[in-house]
């Protein structure tokens, strides 16, 4: 008889790898992320073994995993919300492994599929995996009436990316690097002209979701930041002055339904990056598709070509493109405004120079997710 289960929770997507959370996070954050309907996942065990993956999908659905006696997810359960309190069971697969029926490991077996014996439960609040614990039986783990939950998870970090050594990213001069030796060579790549009062940071093929900035129509210069080492020349940062004031503090550059308590220790949200590249316009500014290929990706391509300008007409703006460090990813955006809350500067860090925190947090320094 099961009577305690040990809680602990992971980022959703993750839990397809395995019985473990490739990605767990603090219980404080999975919290968050229910209440904002975002998903997640739970895995409840019990002396260290795995019983069930209960994952929290968008729109009130969840899906649930039971592990077999070798900790391989043998059963999945689908449910569908009831009203606004309940769970409706909907499917229940039975899930084979590559020596049986010649199916591929964790695939689904249309014979396996069987009706839900709890064809309904109530829809957990956060903490409440009591609901959960009656599926148990149909792997042979029988609960007893109330079973005790012990959170497990891991503990709360020193949670998003903090905004650690940004000015440090343009002073000129050597820096150790996780690929060795290199130097910091600050480069001036133009004006930027704004007309519209808000600046746009995104990949200039994808334009459609920029992140955003209000400042004052002007034109104001952009740097880059170049890291030379011995065998390349790449773009560790780049910036868009707006003020000569320093910076009082740093801020995250969020659209506005993103919330940074909705995200782990060391993650941030980013500019997306696909092409290679990213962009400093007005946010009024439009692209031509057919043009990006001539005007902007093949002039990059150069070696000695870190940036590129594409005119505006007339009193239009411009648009200020360079090479986004090691390519393709998501990369931080930060912010610096004075002690009245103006922006001084914008800058994105291609994180090619570790900070500390990003050394000390698990998964090193690669692009978030978020």
């Amino acid at each position: 008889m099961i009577d305690s289960l040990d809680v602990s929770y992971g980022d959703m997507w993750g839990s397809y790898e395995g019985p473990a959370h490739p990605a767990p996070i603090p219980s404080a954050l999975a919290a968050r992320r229910h209440a904002a309907g975002m998903s997640y996942a739970v895995l409840l065990s019990s002396r260290e073994r795995p019983l069930a993956m209960a994952e929290r999908w968008p729109r009130g659905r969840w899906r649930l995993y039971l592990f077999d006696d070798a900790s391989r997810r043998a059963r999945m359960i689908d449910f569908e919300p009831l009203g606004t309190d309940k769970l409706l069971g909907v499917r229940n697969t039975r899930l084979t492994t590559s020596d049986e029926q010649g199916h591929e490991a964790g695939s689904e077996s249309g014979e396996g599929r069987s009706p839900v014996r709890v064809p309904h439960c109530h829809a957990p609040a956060f903490g409440d995996w009591h609901v959960f614990a009656p599926f148990l039986a149909q792997q042979g783990h029988e609960p007893v009436a109330t079973v005790v939950l012990n959170d497990v998870s891991v503990e709360e970090g020193a949670g998003p990316l903090r905004p650690t050594g940004i000015e440090r990213l343009f002073v000129p001069g050597p820096r150790d690097t996780p690929d060795g030796p290199a130097v910091v060579e600050p480069a001036d790549a133009g004006m930027l002209r704004i007309t519209s009062g808000r600046l746009a940071v995104t990949d200039p093929g994808y334009v459609s979701d920029p992140r955003t900035v209000a400042v004052p129509p002007g034109e104001y210069p952009v740097t880059l930041s170049l890291l030379r080492t011995a065998r390349s020349v790449e773009v560790a940062a780049a910036r868009v002055t707006f003020l000569d004031t320093p910076p009082h503090a740093w801020e995250m550059t969020l659209r506005p339904d993103e919330d940074p308590g909705l995200i782990g220790e060391g993650e941030f949200y980013g500019v997306g990056v696909d092409t290679g590249t990213v962009a400093f316009m007005d946010a009024t500014r439009e692209v031509d598709d057919e043009m990006l290929d001539d005007e902007v990706f093949d002039p990059l391509s150069f070696v000695d070509r870190p940036s590129v300008e594409l005119p505006g007409t007339g009193t239009e703006p411009n648009l200020i493109a360079f090479t986004a460090g090691w390519g393709d990813g998501s990369y931080p955006v930060w912010t610096g405004r004075t002690e009245d809350g103006q922006a001084a500067c914008v800058v994105v860090d291609f994180r090619l120079c570790p900070t500390d925190q990003e050394t000390d947090t698990p998964g090193g320094t690669g692009p978030s997710p978020a």
